[in-house]
């Protein structure tokens, strides 16, 4: 049986509980408009599908390929941006933060704390998030095993984060290539917080002058970690992501957001049913 899990509040959303949850949005904030955009589809989508929903768009991003790669609008200008869509879309917000200073200002305004997945191992950032009030997003690193992340989650508890989920997003494999382990959500669900699946970054191809992607496997993926029992998944999506201006190779287009999600509804009850046949077998 799969370890049982404590929902975390974001807002009106609630992760871990009996449904599959959604993190989206473009990787970026590009231009307000767009994300607004965005965010009200989602938002329409998740409430027709009764989803719980955080939209997600990085007011600054710390780790890209090359120095004169987009960054984001930065802190003071993207927080303001994302709580007019907060505001205006009725959703819950999150964004990453990458330095202990950012956290007050950001917890002011975020409703989850998303700590990068290159930075899971520090310990000031991941104390200072945890001690905001705020709950906090864990990305698993693509150095670690996911057992490991234990300790990080442990970090956020004992800073007193009210939540804490832990998200897969892929483990180095050589250059070049990330590879996705699925034994590792059952051992992060053993950690008893929410296990979300990113399906987006998993398919990324690191390297070079520009980090570039597989889009194609993504509903792939999705689909098997649905299967293997997440709570929740992790996507960035675009209205185009031929012209985003981050990771536009492992962006998901916002129009078929609604298909793939409605096929990641029934795996999931199809498994539901699985393993409640596999139940009363025992």
């Amino acid at each position: 049986m799969r370890p049982s899990v404590a929902p975390v509040s974001i807002g009106k959303a609630l992760f871990g509980d009996d449904r599959l949850s959604l993190i989206a949005g473009p990787c970026v904030l590009e231009d307000e408009g767009m994300a607004l955009e965005v965010a009200r589809e989602l938002s329409r989508i998740t409430t027709l599908l009764e989803i719980p929903f955080v939209f997600k768009a990085s007011y600054a991003k710390a780790n890209r390929s090359a120095s004169a790669s987009y960054r984001g609008p930065g802190m003071e200008p993207g927080l303001t941006a994302l709580a007019r869509i907060r505001d205006a879309a009725g959703v819950p917000i999150t964004s990453d933060v990458h330095e202990t200073e950012e956290v007050p200002e950001a917890a002011a305004v975020l409703d989850l704390l998303q700590i990068p997945a290159f930075l899971c191992r520090q310990t000031s950032l991941i104390e200072a998030a945890g001690a905001s009030g705020k709950p906090v997003h864990l990305k698993k690193g693509q150095f670690l095993d996911p057992a490991s992340m234990a300790r990080a989650v442990e970090k956020a508890r004992g800073a007193g984060a009210p939540g804490v989920i832990v998200t897969e997003r892929g483990t180095t494999f050589g250059y070049g290539d990330l590879v996705v382990d699925f034994r590792g959500f059952r051992i992060m669900a053993g950690f008893g917080c929410p296990v979300f699946f990113d399906a987006t970054h998993s398919v990324q191809r690191p390297g070079g002058a520009e980090t570039g992607g597989q889009r194609e496997f993504i509903p792939l993926l999705a689909r098997a970690a649905v299967a293997a029992g997440v709570d929740g998944i992790f996507l960035e999506t675009h209205p185009d992501p031929a012209k985003a201006r981050s990771d536009r190779d492992c962006q998901w287009p916002l129009s078929q957001v609604e298909p793939l999600l409605r096929s990641l509804l029934k795996i999931r009850a199809a498994a539901a049913d699985t393993v409640k046949m596999e139940a009363q077998r025992a």
